[in-house]
């Protein structure tokens, strides 16, 4: 009875042992085809999605905005893709070139007319060019000497005036140009959104020792 009793418990310490290491092999079997298979997997995907390395946009600089205008009007403003500005901008700046040339082609003409009417030169009688219609030579130099006299120096100090004017439009046009495109340039990558909302909703306040509690309005304002 014990050799039988004996002989059994081996046996079943045996069946033990033999499904523990079968168990244990399983085991590592399950664990090296994760591990491989979570490999083949990062490979697949490494093929399939291989790594970008993403370039920064470079920064909208509006010291460039500024030196392009610079150098040339409108630059600053094709640098911002703010196309539909330039047409304006030298729309301005030939306006205050016209007015410049106008103001001082009549300018030099008073002027020389003003002064050859005071020196008195028979050669030189440029100011018979400007005698109005209803005005001969001999009444500009006679009865209405002084009303043409002044009215000549009035005409020179008028033109010379507003072709002054002008320069200072084109210097304030050049001006306004570099604002601007310094300005765009620093709003450049400001985000505007569409989404501008209100909402009013009822809101329970503080209480307070006097009051209590009290029911308000709350509004919100959404950008």
């Amino acid at each position: 009875m014990k050799s039988s009793s004996r002989r059994w418990g081996s046996h079943l310490l045996f069946v033990i042992l033999v499904v523990l290491n079968l168990v244990g092999t399983s085991g590592n079997l399950r664990a090296q085809k994760k591990v491989s298979g979570s490999s083949k997997d990062l490979a697949v995907d490494t093929l399939i999605q291989p790594q970008v390395k993403l370039r920064k946009d470079k920064a909208h600089s509006p010291h460039k905005a500024t030196f392009y205008s610079a150098i040339l009007p409108g630059l600053g403003q094709a640098y911002n893709k703010k196309y539909w500005k330039i047409p304006i901008l030298y729309a301005g700046i030939g306006a205050m070139g016209y007015a410049i040339h106008f103001n001082s082609t009549y300018y030099q003409k008073y002027k020389n007319a003003y002064r050859d009417f005071l020196i008195g030169d028979p050669g030189n009688k440029s100011y018979l060019e400007v005698i109005p219609a209803t005005l001969t030579e001999e009444d500009v130099e006679g009865q209405y000497s002084d009303w043409f006299e002044t009215a000549l120096e009035n005409k020179k100090t008028y033109f010379k005036r507003y072709r002054d004017l002008s320069y200072i439009g084109m210097v304030g046009i050049y001006l306004l140009n570099l604002v601007d495109a310094t300005v765009d340039a620093h709003f450049y990558n400001f985000d505007v959104s569409d989404d501008l909302s209100m909402q009013i909703r009822p809101v329970m306040m503080n209480s307070s020792p006097v009051f209590g509690n009290q029911l308000g309005l709350k509004l919100s304002l959404r950008f």
